[in-house]
């Protein structure tokens, strides 16, 4: 679906543009990862952490995929809603997105299947298994709010009220937060306690974009001239293809948790990945958004653009390799998340590993944003087989070499998978002949 935006000028850009519209979305994606922080540490305080971490981590991992198909509602409402008809025929497919996920979850719960899932494909044991069921069930229902979240987020990224996001995502960490200190307080007993303090924080934010949304949708026109999206059937014609290239990348998570089930110490390998993940996510996110420099500055002035991505591109290594092989690591995994003893070793190796996802990361997204700008995302479904393909090779030739690698593994089939992706697309934008570039705007 092509919009009618013009292209954008040559000019100028100041490096102060370039922060004051960078420093927000680098706040936004980093709150984000705060939320399984919290979580994470609640956890860990539990008096058996190693396997209370690893059934969580497991269900989580299952909902990375069941999750996936209303989180793309965002982006979807963002793009075609534009009067009251069209929010009504993104709606009736997002309600039919909303049952087709309960139902799945509901099965996968109250049916032999999820046993199946959770033993055959990620290597759960027969004593476990039913740990990881009880804390899905509760998370199935984080996929409903979220879906309702990111419906409404749509509307409200489109009338570029984006404070909202953030507002709604600060209320949540707060009562995440506190509900964590009051499990800490009456004592962690299971994976279910994650369960809880995700979906209450998910309830927040959904109710927090519902209520903002709700009002922005009452004030559009009913139905808008020239706006082609009037029922159903031009939704699913824009959401179909959106749903399709996800399912590539979401089974990454999966394939590493499935393989780590496998190690030698399965659960210290799952709960030390997890937290390294988490550490890893925290540092990485605030700069996850270098394409939407590249996208919206790119044609404008190139070379302010590429002094920016310069200046702080490496800055995600650094950090990392300060927590990996400093004392700082140590310090903030014992008296900030609060691990102790093997895990807290275990985890500052798998951190180790973690610094080449860290280094790739940054470069990555300038990539795939010059891959939007040139118009070649068909590059990006090939980029996302080679890291899935890589991914998967590094994991079996880790677990049939070194098992007593343990959470390591998951961290290092991560980053070569990640390296993979950036070469594929490094090799594609050299030798490929670029398409004509997506218009991106006048800057504002």
């Amino acid at each position: 679906m092509n919009l009618p935006l013009s292209q954008p000028k040559k000019q100028s850009v100041s490096m102060k543009k370039l922060w004051s519209f960078f420093l927000p979305l680098g706040i936004s994606a980093s709150l984000v990862t705060v939320s399984h922080v919290i979580i994470n540490s609640t956890l860990s305080r539990a008096a058996d952490p190693e396997h209370i971490i690893a059934s969580y981590a497991i269900a989580m991992s299952l909902l990375a995929i069941t999750e996936r198909p209303a989180v793309l509602l965002r982006q979807t409402c963002s793009t075609l809603v534009r009067d009251k008809r069209s929010f009504k025929s993104t709606l009736t497919m997002a309600q039919l997105v909303f049952a087709s996920i309960m139902a799945m979850g509901i099965i996968i719960s109250y049916t032999p299947l999820g046993t199946f899932i959770f033993k055959g494909v990620f290597g759960v044991s027969e004593d476990n298994v039913q740990d990881v069921v009880r804390v899905y069930k509760v998370l199935m229902f984080v996929s409903l709010f979220s879906g309702i979240r990111c419906l409404y987020q749509g509307v409200i990224i489109y009338h570029l009220r984006t404070k909202w996001l953030t507002i709604g995502m600060a209320i949540r960490l707060a009562g995440m937060y506190a509900l964590s200190l009051y499990f800490i307080h009456t004592g962690v007993t299971s994976g279910v306690v994650g369960a809880v303090i995700f979906l209450f924080g998910m309830i927040i934010e959904a109710a927090v974009s519902y209520s903002e949304g709700r009002l922005l949708v009452r004030k559009m026109p009913d139905k808008l001239e020239n706006h082609a999206i009037d029922n159903k059937r031009h939704v699913f014609s824009f959401y179909r293809p959106l749903l399709f290239s996800s399912l590539i990348s979401v089974w990454i998570g999966p394939a590493i948790n499935a393989i780590l089930g496998k190690t030698w110490d399965a659960q210290l390998a799952i709960s030390s990945f997890a937290i390294a993940a988490s550490l890893v996510m925290l540092l990485s996110s605030f700069f996850s958004y270098f394409h939407q420099i590249v996208i919206n500055f790119y044609l404008t002035d190139p070379a302010a653009v590429r002094k920016f991505i310069l200046m702080l591109g490496f800055v995600p290594a650094l950090l990392m390799g300060l927590i990996a092989f400093t004392p700082a690591g140590v310090f903030l995994l014992e008296h900030v998340i609060g691990v102790h003893g093997r895990l807290q070793v275990e985890s500052i190796r798998v951190l180790q590993a973690f610094v080449l996802f860290a280094l790739v990361m940054p470069w990555l997204d300038v990539m795939n944003g010059l891959v939007l700008v040139r118009g070649q995302t068909k590059l990006i479904i090939g980029s996302q087989i080679a890291n899935l393909s890589l991914t998967f090779v590094t994991l079996l030739v880790c677990i049939g070499l070194a098992p007593e690698w343990n959470g390591t593994i998951g961290a290092w089939a991560q980053s070569i998978g990640m390296t993979a992706e950036l070469i594929f697309v490094a090799l594609a934008l050299r030798f490929i002949k670029p398409s004509d570039p997506v218009p991106t705007g006048n800057i504002r």
